[in-house]
């Protein structure tokens, strides 16, 4: 039968109120009919931070089971760390002890599996960990990485001090090396200063830095940039730098030299409606496997960082209502930037989902003591191809943690959260 929705005079938590008696396995037990509505969550900052599980996770999962353990809400994880699926997969499934497949983990890269004009043009890979394993798992075929450049070309890396020696002392020589033909930055790599050296020259030289361009190009490389994230939350009492950062500092000296601006073919990852739209059409997989064949129409997406999750959750919320207002039709919705757009090579199932709920947990970037969303602060720490919209950064509800996130998610799907003590 369809869960009750329950009266003033039932006993259901408020989410504002403490939460920790609520029974996640009561408010399944009874319930036959699949449910309509699916949840995606952030992991830093909201699930973990750093290598440690939050408490409030581990009884967040409960109230999505039933009494013997099986999940009963199609949940995806939605991160912009870059590493293998199966690695975060395996780690969320022993914080939460439960099965969670590689399917259902999205790091920033993720979406790069539907860019499919990419996947055989010889592309550079930017970042750290199995580079090569990642991008051959997203389809792509001809891969080199920085390191591969600087074998090629020892001649560009002189803010190494001591590959000068080396080089003043061994002698080199230049080997022949395909052009680079596309650039990929799954995340931020080590030794930002040689990175963004020879990313410049690549970009300068249109992939092939051995001979100096006579001027700059009127068209550069094509980039794709995984992960936006100015700052990320870990075990440290403050932010760290992400990403986000060093594409900053590649777009500052870009423009600096050239006096133009670096343009993206691509920006995926994080608060990218690419992403948003590849996680609908993962956790509409997951929904299958779980047996349900309804059509998910609400997603709940919770996070911690409103300039990357609760922006992104509300872009994709405008990005459905756009598809409505143009006949559902995906190719002729308008997202305003170039580098946002979805590629219309993609394959997806069909887009179903009628809205999304945005909530900010308190437990990673957001503090609530140091920060006022409705404020129209002359800071702005999102990607400079995402607008400046005071609003995109106000979620649909606050919450302490993810459990009071998820208690409140399933209130508003009229579930009776039952409560004892």
């Amino acid at each position: 039968m369809r869960p009750q929705r329950h009266s003033s005079g039932d006993s259901c938590m408020s989410v504002d109120s403490e939460t920790e008696n609520v029974q996640g396995p009561e408010i399944f037990d009874e319930v036959e009919e699949q449910v309509d509505f699916g949840m995606l969550f952030d992991v830093d900052g909201v699930i973990g931070r750093g290598s440690y599980c939050l408490d409030a996770s581990k009884k967040m999962i409960r109230l999505l089971q039933d009494e013997n353990g099986a999940m009963k809400v199609p949940i995806a994880f939605v991160t912009n760390a870059c590493s293998p699926s199966s690695k975060k997969a395996k780690l969320i499934s022993e914080w939460l002890g439960i099965e969670v497949l590689p399917e259902q983990v999205m790091h920033a890269q993720s979406p790069l599996a539907v860019f499919n004009k990419y996947h055989d043009k010889h592309v550079l890979v930017i970042g750290q960990g199995p580079l090569q394993e990642m991008a051959q798992d997203l389809g792509f075929t001809n891969i080199c990485t920085m390191e591969d450049i600087k074998e090629h070309f020892p001649l560009l890396d002189m803010v190494d001090h001591a590959n000068r020696v080396k080089v003043a002392t061994n002698g080199y020589k230049e080997k022949e090396f395909p052009r680079v033909e596309a650039i990929v930055t799954f995340g931020e790599p080590n030794r930002w200063e040689t990175n963004l050296q020879l990313l410049i020259d690549l970009l300068l030289t249109n992939g092939y830095p051995k001979i100096a361009p006579e001027g700059f190009p009127d068209h550069h490389l094509p980039i794709l940039a995984c992960n936006m994230d100015l700052v990320f939350m870990a075990e440290a009492c403050m932010p760290r730098f992400g990403n986000g950062s060093f594409l900053i500092c590649l777009e500052s000296l870009y423009k600096k030299i050239t006096g133009r601006d670096l343009k993206y073919s691509a920006l995926v990852g994080k608060p990218s409606e690419i992403t948003f739209r590849y996680a609908e059409h993962c956790l509409t997989n997951q929904a299958r496997r779980m047996g349900i064949t309804k059509p998910i129409k609400k997603l709940y997406f919770f996070g911690d960082n409103p300039e990357v999750d609760i922006v992104g959750a509300n872009l994709y919320d405008r990005y459905i209502k756009s598809l409505r207002d143009n006949g559902n039709s995906e190719t002729c919705t308008t997202i305003p930037i170039n580098s946002r757009k979805i590629p219309e090579e993609a394959e997806f199932h069909d887009q179903s989902v009628e809205s999304i709920d945005a909530i900010l947990v308190e437990t990673g970037v957001y503090n609530p003591a140091t920060t006022n969303l409705e404020e129209n602060s002359i800071y702005h720490h999102g990607h400079r191809d995402f607008e400046k919209d005071t609003k995109l950064k106000m979620p649909s509800k606050f919450a302490r943690d993810v459990y009071d996130g998820v208690v409140y998610a399933l209130q508003k799907e009229g579930f009776k959260c039952q409560v004892t003590g």
